[in-house]
């Protein structure tokens, strides 16, 4: 290579650098689009990092409010059969303040048969397949719990066959609920002479040993007579298409 060609080249070079160095309307564009390259990356790196931060902290929160929350159900249970208790030793004026009940907290896994919304299948432990279960969800009766090809099966407030005990109104007119295949259920077996009326609040007697009074169970839509009985059609506080967890009452 000849030395003009090498001269050449090394000026050339060194223009270039001064260019770069000194000329504003060269150097800015080229800075700025560095910046933006660097802005990119950084806002790009802390959004993920926040991103992943909040959903962390998310899953954390969300985790400690469902815990929350089966503890207050499980307490609302107690607190529930505690006023039960207080009540009756008001009325009688004497009683043995036993609190002793025994619940678990259990999952919704299927549905025992497809387009049968009324059975399903629990994630239940420590049962004894020969007792009936009461069935709880938020505060309200929910159905029973029973037991098919040694699996635990929940059956809904709007299974024909869950059936348990009931209270109705002031005047606690006592009778049987169970459910009709629909969403509303069927208390039958009222003594006639005990008045009743629409809206009446009708609530667990415990009279059954599956369920402690007072739950709730739905309220009074009609009153019929039946064959010296009068029977109340009534609108049940749980929803039945949508179960989840539950509270089982394993002992009283």
């Amino acid at each position: 290579m000849n030395r003009e060609l090498v001269g050449f080249l090394v000026l050339s070079f060194a223009i270039l650098i001064g260019v770069l160095k000194f000329t504003n309307w060269i150097q800015d564009p080229f800075i700025s689009g560095l910046n933006t390259v660097k802005n990119f990356y950084h806002e790009t790196v802390e959004s993920t990092s926040n991103s992943i931060d909040e959903h962390f902290v998310q899953q954390e929160t969300i985790q400690k409010l469902r815990a929350q929350n089966r503890q207050y159900q499980k307490n609302n249970l107690l607190a529930q059969e505690f006023a039960s208790e207080l009540n009756e030793m008001f009325k009688e004026h004497k009683s043995s303040i036993k609190i002793t009940p025994k619940v678990q907290l259990v999952r919704t896994l299927s549905y025992v048969k497809f387009g049968d919304i009324n059975r399903v299948w629990l994630d239940m432990h420590d049962y004894n397949e020969s007792k009936v279960y009461g069935l709880v969800s938020r505060g309200s009766s929910a159905g029973i719990v029973t037991f098919k090809h040694g699996e635990p099966m929940a059956l809904l407030n709007s299974d024909y066959k869950s059936s348990y005990a009931v209270y109705i109104g002031k005047h606690r007119a006592p009778g049987i609920v169970h459910g009709k295949n629909t969403k509303e259920m069927l208390v039958e077996f009222i003594p006639s002479w005990i008045k009743l009326k629409v809206g009446d609040e009708v609530f667990t007697s415990g009279l059954d040993n599956l369920f402690f009074a007072g739950l709730r169970v739905g309220k009074v839509l009609e009153i019929t007579q039946s064959q010296g009985f009068q029977n109340a059609r009534i609108e049940p506080y749980f929803d039945v298409t949508q179960p989840g967890y539950f509270h089982v009452i394993m002992q009283r």
